[in-house]
């Protein structure tokens, strides 16, 4: 035969045709034999593993979004009564962004606000476990409303006995209790407090007759000497956070909502 054609492939040369066009379907059978498959957890091991994990996450809600507290007294009636549960969202309050008139927070004790029975946590081992991932109210906390911040000026009241805030008088019927005396704390009915120093804050309870708030704390005579200015007053920095939701008992669930008539409150010059 001349050179220049090739031979016809003869049989025994086939079969190499044959393995190259199999070769890719042995290729992807690979896996279907076992291997490479990633090895599973046994059941008791995830479960740990997801436990550990959701503890994590809650320690992290606890610290940077929302915390469980509870009502100690009378002092927020009528909205919040005592024994009830309550959310406190941290989130409005990042940054530079601090507490709003009307806003009802939750703070750290200033320093001798509460007694030795109010101060004390949880002191069951269950109870000290749930309180580290926010599921139990802790102790050495207040529960009031924001009158006036930093360089507000707040004086009460007028013959109505309604409070002004930079001149605005307050219609408080919505969240007040009705028929209460201000004999107590707020002694002879009186309060001219401001300009309030910036990063502090007036608090009061919504109960004013039954509320051992920063009217019941401040000075008696402003010009004494003994008297610092912020007696009386909540350091910003002591807030935890905004109370947002009452949720239990069920039959009370509800919606903590700033009140519509701080809206009308000018800023401080």
């Amino acid at each position: 035969m001349s050179p220049d054609h090739d031979d016809p492939p003869s049989r025994g040369e086939r079969p190499a045709h044959g393995e190259e066009s199999r070769s890719p379907v042995s290729t992807v059978s690979e896996p279907a034999s076992g291997k490479g498959k990633r090895k599973q957890l046994p059941i008791w091991q995830e479960s740990i593993l997801l436990l550990g994990i959701a503890l994590v996450l809650a320690v992290v809600i606890k610290a940077f979004l929302v915390q469980a507290f509870y009502i100690p007294s009378q002092s927020m009636e009528p909205g919040l009564v005592q024994n009830d549960r309550i959310l406190v969202q941290k989130v409005s309050y990042w940054g530079d962004d601090g507490p709003d008139r009307g806003d009802v927070i939750v703070f750290e004790d200033p320093g001798g606000w509460l007694g030795p029975e109010d101060t004390q946590g949880p002191t069951t081992l269950v109870s000290k476990a749930l309180a580290k991932v926010g599921l139990y109210p802790t102790g050495g906390h207040l529960v009031k409303r924001v009158i006036g911040v930093g360089g507000d000026e707040v004086v009460c009241c007028d013959k109505q006995g309604r409070l002004s805030v930079n001149g605005v008088t307050l219609d408080e019927s919505d969240y007040v209790k009705s028929g209460a005396s201000c004999a107590a704390p707020m002694i002879d009915c009186s309060l001219d407090a401001g300009p309030l120093p910036e990063g502090y804050l007036l608090v009061m309870g919504d109960n004013r007759a039954n509320s051992a708030d920063s009217t019941a704390r401040m000075c008696a005579d402003p010009e004494a000497e003994q008297c610092p200015p912020t007696r009386g007053l909540v350091k910003v920095d002591d807030v935890v956070g905004k109370v947002f939701a009452l949720v239990w008992p069920r039959d009370r669930w509800d919606h903590v909502t700033r009140p519509d008539v701080f809206e009308d409150v000018p800023d401080s010059p």
